[in-house]
């Protein structure tokens, strides 16, 4: 949860405008510029102004990296060409042989990544309920010890919210960090790093830019010797962004905390009309009292943030044509950005999770959940929206 202040005083939303940036020293521009160079004039070998290679870093890039840590409340940040791109160097901190675990709710991409690259490179992936203290306790005391425990809270698609503090409490215990994706609830509405974790990790792409133009990552530790490692990493590997990607995401840093309050807004609003409409089997929203961990997430959340999911009483049938009915949701993969988008996770954004086999082992999505990004629109219109493409299914299924 966001705190009212920061330790220079400052709330958050005056934070998301001012951290990390400075007028130019040169211009007195008061946006960062975008240092669109790929190297930097030496004076001697080896002597700088603190800049010799773009790779290594850029200006741009560093303002972004300062506002990320600043917005999560942490001493140290970096940012890369994708959330992804992101995931993969905190995975590089694990070695072949060693043991993470994680939900067995993720995004499609980081199960691809954990499931079909890392584990046949002899990481050895346990995918559990995270949001179960006891699966994690007894899972966390098996051999190998856990090297990292990665978490989602909420979790996408199934908006399961796992305790922060008792996942870190139990990681620490077993001698491993745990790493957060922090993606769905921003740092607007939920800082793991206060919470105990010792890694945050984001997609830029959803929230943080916040507008659907950019695609990037971060990662945020306090850790000075992980940061030092991931640094290098970032640095050896390659996968930064560029400077036009970190001005834009800068820029969409400044609305973040008005942006997070109307998503969750207007996300309250749109659960409650679905929780209501006979269409509907089931609504999944951390703001809703039906939610299983709505305690938990009133706890370390500020907020319940934009993203719905549902099912329908028409199944898969039901689904797809409401997913093809609405107007205002535009059918889409991603999100978080300030208009609205509908998807079904299970054909689209999870299909490498998808199919009846992953459903039996405890994975997977099934077919007919329907999964909403909640934009700024306002609600009235969204609702209106929905309650005609639930027609029109109602109709073609």
């Amino acid at each position: 949860m966001p705190p009212s202040a920061d330790q220079d005083g400052l709330r958050f939303a005056t934070l998301a405008v001012h951290a990390g940036v400075e007028p130019d020293p040169a211009t007195g521009a008061i946006m960062t510029p975008i240092y669109q160079t790929s190297t930097y004039a030496q004076t001697g070998i080896n002597e700088h102004k603190g800049f010799d290679y773009a790779r290594t870093d850029n200006p741009t890039r560093s303002a972004l990296q300062s506002a990320v840590a600043a917005l999560e409340g942490g001493r140290f940040g970096l940012t890369f060409s994708s959330g992804m791109a992101a995931i993969d160097t905190v995975l590089r901190l694990v070695r072949p042989g060693e043991r993470v675990i994680a939900g067995n709710d993720l995004y499609g991409g980081t199960f691809r990544l954990f499931d079909k690259v890392l584990a046949p490179t002899g990481i050895r992936f346990t995918f559990i309920d995270t949001t179960s203290p006891a699966d994690l306790t007894a899972v966390s005391s098996q051999e190998p010890v856990p090297r990292l425990i990665w978490l989602e809270t909420p979790t996408n698609p199934m908006l399961r919210v796992a305790d922060i503090a008792a996942v870190a409490a139990a990681a620490h215990q077993a001698g491993a960090w745990l790493a957060v994706d922090n993606t769905f609830a921003s740092p607007a509405l939920q800082r793991p790093l206060q919470l105990g974790a010792d890694i945050v990790v984001h997609s830029t792409t959803k929230y943080l830019g916040g507008h659907s133009d950019v695609v990037g990552g971060a990662v945020v530790v306090n850790d000075a010797a992980i940061y030092e490692r991931l640094k290098f990493l970032q640095n050896a590997v390659g996968a930064v962004p560029g400077p036009q990607d970190c001005f834009l995401t800068l820029r969409g840093l400044k609305t973040l905390a008005l942006r997070m309050g109307a998503h969750s807004h207007n996300g309250l609003q749109v659960a409650r009309f679905l929780e209501g409409h006979p269409a509907v089997e089931r609504v999944i929203y951390p703001g809703l009292e039906s939610h299983p961990q709505f305690e938990v997430a009133c706890r370390q959340m500020s907020g319940p943030g934009g993203m719905v999911s549902f099912t329908l009483h028409g199944g898969e049938a039901a689904a797809k044509a409401v997913a093809l009915s609405t107007k205002l949701f535009t059918l889409a993969e991603s999100l978080g950005g300030v208009e609205s988008l509908i998807e079904l996770p299970g054909a689209m954004t999870h299909a490498s999770v998808g199919g009846p086999e992953a459903l039996a082992a405890g994975f997977g999505v099934e077919p007919g959940l329907v999964r909403l990004s909640v934009g700024i629109e306002d609600a009235t219109d969204l609702i209106a929206d929905l309650e005609q493409a639930l027609a029109a299914g109602s109709e073609l299924s």
